[in-house]
């Protein structure tokens, strides 16, 4: 598959962006396990093109990240084509415009999901942006903006004829946020129209190697990418990769090696964030990387309280010795 002169292998898998959890020090992790794209946090256009240091913080990309897109998003056409070309210089694979997010904050203010209900805006901010912007440009967005307003297929076609480079739908509407199941159905339907010639990757509850095999095979999506599956579970990428090639299960991540790369993503962490910051953004991984192990509730809750590194990494020694170094998650 290509996305405009992005060549990526058949049926590649992308980690969806996710805003405090998709920073350079997961992208890395997720790229090591399989991951064939990525794709930066959330940029407000307006934080970026007013220097807020957060937004522009986001910017950063690892030589390793590559293929990588910089996600965008915003309620103006000015203010995202401006953010586009800002978010070009720090020189990526693709801007990807955020048209999905339906977190509250975004959409009320226009941006994100927002957008599936002002259609036109949508489409000539995407126009805009590809018009004005070098490298090649993707958007996200969902269904619709509710179960009576799902209109993807000409949403699709009407995206498609700004020149973006390859489509990504979220299976929900913006009013399930991330409730129930996606619908991909929906998303067949526009990859299954023969006016539809750009990629189209297919995204919600990819949370297994057969989900993501089923995908390919029913739905006929070009790709497929991984978002909340993916929190505490990188290394599911390896054991999707790992099944399409040998129609074979890979055995699960010993607790050593999930301690290892624990470690890791905390040392990454801190290095890119500073320590206070970088042990507190941990925590949401914390929470999700030990899953299913029985009785890690009281080492979880220590791990998502405490301040100090070296403390961390005692209690991970801990969990390590505990539970052994051969013990399957």
């Amino acid at each position: 598959m290509n996305i405009g002169s992005i060549a990526l292998p058949e049926y590649p898998i992308m980690l969806a962006p996710m805003e405090d959890i998709t920073d350079p020090p997961f992208r890395s992790i997720c790229k090591h396990f399989g991951a064939d794209m990525m794709f930066t946090e959330f940029i407000s256009a307006d934080g970026l093109i007013r220097s807020g240091y957060k937004s522009e913080k986001k910017l950063d990309i690892l030589p390793v990240e590559r293929p990588i897109g910089i996600q965008i998003f915003g309620n103006s056409v000015d203010s995202v084509k401006q953010a586009a070309k800002m978010a070009e210089e720090a020189d990526p694979d693709c801007i990807d415009l955020n048209f999905g997010c339906p977190v509250r904050k975004v959409v009320k203010k226009g941006g994100g999901a927002g957008l599936l209900k002002d259609i036109p805006l949508m489409i000539e901010i995407a126009r805009e942006v590809v018009t004005h912007t070098n490298i090649p440009v993707t958007a996200k967005t969902r269904l619709g903006w509710d179960p009576q307003h799902i209109d993807i297929r000409n949403i699709a076609l009407q995206l498609q004829d700004t020149g973006i480079s390859a489509l990504t739908i979220h299976g929900r509407t913006a009013s399930q946020l991330y409730r129930g199941h996606a619908d991909w159905n929906e998303i067949a339907v526009v990859k299954k129209d023969p006016k539809i010639t750009i990629p189209v990757i297919g995204n919600g509850d990819i949370d297994s190697p057969e989900v993501a095999l089923n995908a390919f095979k029913e739905y006929g999506v070009d790709g497929i990418m991984i978002g909340r599956a993916a929190i505490g579970n990188p290394w599911l990428f390896r054991e999707i990769k790992y099944y399409f090639k040998t129609g074979q299960f890979l055995s699960p991540p010993t607790v050593e090696e999930k301690v290892r790369w624990v470690k890791y993503h905390l040392q990454q962490s801190i290095e890119w964030k500073g320590e206070y910051k970088g042990v507190v953004e941990m925590r949401t991984h914390f929470s999700n990387y030990f899953k299913g192990l029985p009785n890690i509730k009281p080492f979880r809750h220590q791990l998502v309280t405490e301040f100090d590194p070296e403390k961390i990494f005692y209690i991970l020694d801990i969990i390590v010795d505990k539970y052994g170094t051969g013990v399957d998650t």
